[in-house]
């Protein structure tokens, strides 16, 4: 009895593999074993780098909320506690948008919790 090899399902994901390698450089991009080390590689570096994103974001957010905020007169830990004790639910994301296009806003939420 012949040997059976399924074929077209190997073809499919090497395929897959070598689609996902197109743009790389060298050998990364034609040769499968190379292509392979290096789509996995990759991958694994997205899978991290978008939890990474999020951290990278909210550090951001703070820098910004911090430094409008010390304008006005208040740290930014402070302003975060009063916030949340003046029961007023802005997310940092928001917060530093704020800080940032509309300042005149941002300076009107900090004069209502301060006062």
């Amino acid at each position: 009895m012949p040997r059976s090899v399924n074929a077209v399902a190997s073809r499919k994901r090497r395929k897959k593999i070598m689609k996902m390698a197109k743009g790389y450089w060298g050998a990364r991009k034609n040769v499968w074993t190379v292509a392979k080390n290096a789509v996995e590689k990759a991958l694994g570096y997205a899978y991290r780098d978008r939890r990474n994103k999020k951290r990278a974001f909210r550090r951001l957010w703070i820098a910004r909320i911090n430094a409008a905020a010390r304008q006005e007169g208040i740290s930014y830990s402070r302003l975060i506690h009063k916030l949340s004790e003046s029961n007023i639910d802005l997310n940092r994301k928001v917060l530093a948008d704020l800080a940032m296009n509309h300042p005149e806003t941002f300076k009107a939420i900090v004069d209502k919790v301060k006062g």
